[in-house]
């Protein structure tokens, strides 16, 4: 079957489409990368996201609006993407504009909320192609996070015979994914198999002070170039790492509500304490972002991993991935490029899988990595116009 994967994260630099051919049972899936391209966003529709990400408010109507302005450019990418092959199945994660995990409240504990928009009706609608969207939904409905979901496909495919591995994806966010070697889990002693949480920032807080220093002329330090010319301020990395999120254990998930504008504020008014150059404040950035992964390993896991396999935008900055092996050093940290499977688009990659076993009525999520009660079929299916009775 060939499948789109369609994806936009917390970064919001564009949508990545992934035409995959998937073959076998759902269990033990064969995967080909037919086509992979990422499509930006228009300016003012990528500067309107990011407004409402940040909290802007705005009108039920202009939500409705906004809703299918993201639907019209996921449907665009998913046409564009057929170059050869035409689809069968798209799978669409939508792109998030706010998260909310559950919380406890008064005794009990509150479900959690997720919001994606590019509603999946319309891109069937203007595609002609069956969709599957709303993936998270389901998940939070029985207690979960709703996130991440592309542990669930790591375990599928990305899961080794002899070695622990931790695939670490770098968006705006970063998540990981524990995969621990086939031949030592039925021996591994009680608690959950596979393991699975949010990290923390991954790129998000590091675009957006590019953004600050550049005066809007750049929106992202392409290969930590800039960074790497700083230094890292270790005192306020280990003044963040106190921070609530990183202290608490998994399952758990964030998003620009906590790490975004607001919290770049309070780094950079910490970072002028200090007296740090733009460099310097980006070198520390940056060393937040992989002292928050490696730490999170230290705490969460049973054991550290044998392998770290990086995906993600994030997996490109080269100064990000150096200061990543030092953190972890001697464990090696590659990506998933190194053993075939594109850190580019990994992600977009999993919704496709994730729709695939959608379409095929096989549950999504990982209980134990999401926090969720039971296991459930996730997304909703939406007939294209070719479909229609």
């Amino acid at each position: 079957m060939r499948v789109i994967g369609l994806m936009s994260g917390t970064s919001v630099d564009g949508i990545d489409a992934a035409l995959v051919e998937i073959s076998g049972p759902p269990d033990d899936l064969q995967l080909h990368l037919l086509q992979g391209h990422t499509y930006p966003y228009p300016p003012a529709l990528r500067t309107q996201i990011l407004a409402v990400c940040a909290g802007a408010p705005l009108t039920m109507a202009a939500l409705a609006e906004l809703d299918d302005q993201i639907a019209t450019c996921f449907a665009e990418a998913a046409l564009q993407v057929q170059t050869h092959s035409p689809a069968e199945l798209i799978g669409s994660h939508g792109q998030t504009v706010f998260h909310r995990p559950p919380v406890p409240n008064n005794g009990h504990r509150q479900l959690g909320y997720s919001l994606q928009l590019g509603r999946g009706a319309l891109i069937a609608q203007l595609t002609g192609i069956p969709t599957v969207s709303n993936f998270r939904a389901a998940d939070i409905a029985v207690g979960g996070q709703g996130a991440p979901l592309v542990p669930a496909v790591d375990v599928c495919l990305l899961r080794h015979d002899t070695l622990d591995r931790c695939v670490q994806n770098i968006g705006g966010m970063g998540n990981v994914a524990y995969l621990p070697a086939r031949g030592r889990s039925a021996t591994a002693g009680s608690g959950p198999t596979f393991l699975g949480w949010d990290t923390g920032p991954g790129n998000a807080l590091l675009d957006l002070a590019v953004q600050h220093f550049s005066g809007g002329s750049q929106t992202f330090d392409r290969d930590g170039a800039w960074a790497a010319q700083g230094t890292p301020c270790q005192a306020l990395v280990q003044q963040w790492l106190q921070q609530d999120f990183f202290q608490q254990p998994p399952p758990k998930s964030t998003g620009r509500e906590l790490f975004g504008e607001a919290y770049l504020a309070e780094c950079l008014q910490a970072a002028e304490t200090q007296h740090l150059s733009p460099a310097d404040v980006l070198a520390t950035l940056t060393e937040l972002t992989a002292a928050s992964i490696a730490d999170s390993y230290r705490r969460f896991l049973p054991r550290l991993p044998d392998q770290v396999l990086l995906c993600g935008g994030g997996s490109r900055n080269l100064y990000l991935r150096q200061r990543l092996q030092a953190q972890l050093d001697p464990i090696p940290v590659c990506t998933t490029d190194d053993i075939g499977l594109s850190a580019d688009f990994k992600e977009a990659i999993a919704f496709a899988v994730l729709a695939y076993w959608r379409y095929h009525h096989c549950p999504g999520n990982l209980p134990e990595v999401t926090g969720a009660r039971q296991s459930v079929l996730l997304g909703e299916i939406h007939l294209g116009s070719a479909q229609r009775a």
